[in-house]
């Protein structure tokens, strides 16, 4: 199934992060906190200015962001946990 955000919306995927600590201990999945960043799956259009004119997102397909704790609505598609949330949302694109 194909998914197409609209407006300023984007579908994020979780990027897991090491799940040990600096000491080398193993955290279990339900003492672990969901990881804030992610790959961007898809994008919007963009959302509408005053004017009504459609202004372009400054994310893409492929970026890493970083994003809040508790952003965006949680889905499963075709069997993926994924992300939907406003462009708002995310606070930076990771690079390097």
């Amino acid at each position: 199934m194909k998914f197409r955000p609209l407006h300023d919306r984007v579908v994020v995927r979780r990027i897991d992060e090491d799940q040990k600590t600096a000491g080398g201990i193993i955290i279990p999945d339900t003492a672990a906190e969901k990881p804030q960043t992610g790959e961007v799956l898809a994008a919007g259009p963009g959302g509408r200015d005053d004017d009504g004119k459609v202004q372009p997102l400054d994310v893409k397909k492929g970026d890493k962001v970083l994003f809040g704790k508790w952003s965006g609505t949680e889905v499963k598609i075709d069997g993926d946990d994924l992300l939907i949330m406003k462009e708002s949302d995310i606070m930076g694109v990771l690079q390097g």
